[in-house]
């Protein structure tokens, strides 16, 4: 796997993927830079380097979506969840239950928060975007201080 590190006003990220694809997107943890695993290449070339321009056009308010190649590894379940996640416009918001209906299954909104914690990729599988059922933040991976800086961000461009 190649990586590289992108400095985002959210705290570094730690970008990670392979020749085809960004398997990979690591928040900080408590302000530090995520580590690369051993045998993990630096690299700003291919797709890391195209995950890290594209994310770096996102936090200056130039860019709305993501259009590098992604490798979605998960369960059937997180992999539909997912692919509904991307289908949630820019800054706009859902419960975790009507997640949990576009999936077609109304009662796993549990499920689909689990799903949500199990996204590798987060940002542009906006998992930010979705929010408890009366209107808190819910949980984030990346902490909740990191999903509304995300929520804030998405706002102030979209006012523009």
């Amino acid at each position: 796997m190649t990586y590289t590190y992108l400095e985002a006003p959210i705290g570094p990220l730690l970008i990670a993927g392979d020749e085809s694809a960004v398997r990979r997107i690591f928040f900080a943890k408590r302000g530090k830079a995520a580590k690369p695993e051993a045998g993990w290449t630096e690299s700003v070339r291919g797709p890391t380097g195209a995950a890290a321009r594209q994310l770096r056009e996102y936090f200056a308010g130039r860019r709305i979506d993501f259009d590098f190649p992604l490798a979605l590894e998960g369960t059937v379940f997180q992999r539909a969840v997912w692919e509904q996640l991307r289908e949630i416009p820019y800054a706009e918001t859902i419960s975790y239950g009507e997640l949990a209906r576009r999936v077609r299954n109304p009662k796993a909104a549990r499920a689909v928060g689990s799903a949500n914690g199990a996204n590798l990729l987060p940002i542009v599988i906006p998992c930010h975007r979705v929010i408890a059922g009366d209107g808190t933040l819910g949980g984030f991976g990346g902490g909740l201080a990191v999903k509304q800086a995300l929520l804030d961000l998405e706002q102030r461009v979209r006012s523009i």
